[in-house]
């Protein structure tokens, strides 16, 4: 192991069930470990599951890598290299190479790897991993995950090192490759001067904490956590509560609750289309115990929603019990708000509501991530001292109490749907299926947060008013 980075030899020869490696460029991740598979393959008998998310030609995966560490070793008269797998002549340790999108059930029914060596890790997926992790099921089998991180989001971000539990993670970078050389490091310095941010990605293996394509910037819902108590605002005026009904058996209801302009709780719970009464029934009590009206999704299972809450406040008053609860539809195909408002209304230009959003959905989340932005934009003038309600209403604001349960799942689901464009080019917000196809979870807690910020018409608000007004 003459070329093995030496920052690295205790990483690799440390007793564990799950490794990773990560880090930004040129860190000699890949070569690495490369290197160190070759090393067993010589010494013992190991059978590699090498794998990443796409994998076209075998080219692509680290065949080429392990071909050329080979080699450069002087080895090759050791390995019998063939097309589609490598083989120690002696010690009989192979290599084999499976892209994880097009070959998944192919993985699930490997025996006998005792090294799963995931390379790209980025664009590993909870759900693949939950199908790769007991394929590796021999005694003493480790996985390797070998990634450059990109976004906060990403699954494989959620990893912590804990050694008791046989999990390690490291991060390398650039600066303890003892290989790199000069040329490399001179165009990595010019990165470092001219783009701070773009270095600190790229080649110190920062995670992004936006796509620049999600609908909500993650860092604007992170700095609306505990605003109000920074902004000095009162959570006042109407209590809300969306309701987000689970469309099938993998699928969560999910409650959120917002006093004001400050989400204070939520939940979410498994509930199955024949459990939509009980479903309904536990938002009802949450919503008669907060005093609060209710935004329900009334597409697919929660069509009949609205009626089991018009028998339920029945059933209240035939109890003699106080108190009714006021509710709306929201359906996200539905469509604007006010369509003939303007959306952007400036000197130079004029766009509709009509003309800007596709549908409800769409102008439902765009205009909670104006209020985050407004929320971020306020705070940043704040803390220089300025005063923030020159610029912005508290009602053109949004805060998250710090409180707020599930949390940081709600933050990553808020900040995951990406911004989409209809056929007539107005704004939409990624689908269900769009982030199915991601293999992402639908945002139950995130879908009825905006269902509890979401707008209504003129006659909507009175009718709810008025029923409030009559309790």
């Amino acid at each position: 192991m003459a070329t093995l980075n030496p920052a690295l030899r205790a990483f690799w020869e440390a007793r564990a069930d799950l490794k990773i490696l990560k880090g930004g460029r040129m860190s000699s991740k890949t070569w690495d470990a490369a290197a160190f598979a070759i090393f067993l393959a010589q010494a013992c008998t190991v059978k590699f599951l090498c794998m990443r998310q796409f994998q076209n030609k075998i080219e692509q995966s680290v065949y080429a890598i392990l071909v050329a560490r080979i080699h450069e070793f002087g080895l090759y008269h050791e390995f019998d290299i063939q097309k589609t797998v490598i083989t120690h002549r002696v010690t009989m340790s192979s290599f084999h190479f499976y892209g994880i999108r097009r070959n998944i059930e192919e993985i699930k029914g490997f025996e006998g790897a005792d090294i799963g060596w995931i390379e790209e890790g980025e664009g590993l997926t909870a759900e693949q991993w939950k199908i790769i992790e007991p394929t590796l099921r021999k005694e003493g089998a480790q996985a390797w995950i070998l990634y450059n991180p990109r976004f906060v989001t990403d699954f494989v971000e959620t990893f912590r090192s804990r050694p008791e539990d046989g999990i390690l993670v490291r991060q390398i970078n650039y600066d303890e490759n003892p290989y790199l050389s000069n040329t490399a490091l001179r165009k990595i310095e010019r990165m470092k001067r001219d783009d701070p941010d773009e270095y600190n990605h790229i080649y110190r293996g920062q995670p992004l904490s936006d796509d620049e394509r999600a609908v909500i910037k993650r860092k604007f819902v992170e700095a609306a956590i505990g605003a109000h108590y920074e902004l000095g605002i009162v959570p006042a005026g109407r209590r809300r509560l969306g309701f987000d009904v689970a469309d099938d058996g993998n699928d969560l209801n999910a409650t959120a609750y917002v006093y004001g302009i400050v989400a204070l709780w939520g939940e979410n719970w498994k509930g199955f289309e024949d459990e939509l009464l009980k479903s309904c029934t536990r938002a009802y009590n949450k919503a008669i115990e907060l005093g609060a009206d209710v935004s329900y999704d009334s597409i697919g299972v929660g069509a009949t929603a609205g009626a089991k809450f018009s028998d339920l406040n029945d059933a209240r008053e035939e109890e003699g019990l106080a108190g009714r609860v006021s509710y709306k539809k929201f359906n996200a195909g539905a469509k604007v708000v006010d369509p003939d408002g303007f959306y952007i209304d400036t000197p130079d230009e004029q766009v509709t509501n009509r003309d800007f959003f596709s549908n409800l959905k769409a102008q439902s989340w765009w205009l909670v991530a104006d209020r985050f932005r407004n929320t971020f934009n306020a705070l940043a003038v704040h803390r220089d001292g300025g005063d923030w309600r020159t610029g912005w209403s508290e009602d053109e604001l949004i805060a998250i109490d710090p409180m707020y349960p599930g949390l940081a799942d709600l933050v990553t689901q808020l900040s995951t749907p990406l911004r989409d464009f209809d056929e007539a080019g107005r704004v939409k917000v990624e689908s269900k299926k769009a982030l199915k196809a991601r293999e992402v979870d639908s945002p139950n807690d995130a879908d009825s947060f905006i269902m509890a910020y979401s707008p209504e018409m003129p006659d909507q608000l009175a009718a709810l008013l008025g029923m409030a007004l009559n309790q």
